[in-house]
């Protein structure tokens, strides 16, 4: 069974992160956990993190709640920079 925080981290609207969670996870079983041969998803992690923390952060200074977005304004946020 999964735990309480377990289950929030494979929540979309919880974790912005999830696919570059399951790459990076997958690179790793298949590499057999040689951390080089998977630094290019630990960098989209990385910046996936970044990004959506600065989000969160100016969500937070603007009094908008909830502080993450969820998956579908998210997905609209990342269609108007594109």
């Amino acid at each position: 069974r999964m735990s309480r925080h377990a289950k929030k981290l494979r929540d979309h609207d919880i974790n912005p992160c999830l696919a570059e969670t399951d790459a990076t996870t997958k690179c790793m079983n298949d590499n057999n956990y040689n951390k080089d041969m998977c630094a290019d998803y630990f960098l989209k992690y990385k910046n996936c993190r970044r990004f959506w923390h600065g989000i969160m952060m100016q969500r937070k200074r603007n009094g908008v709640k909830p502080e993450m977005p969820s998956a579908e304004e998210r997905k609209k946020i990342l269609e108007s920079m594109e």
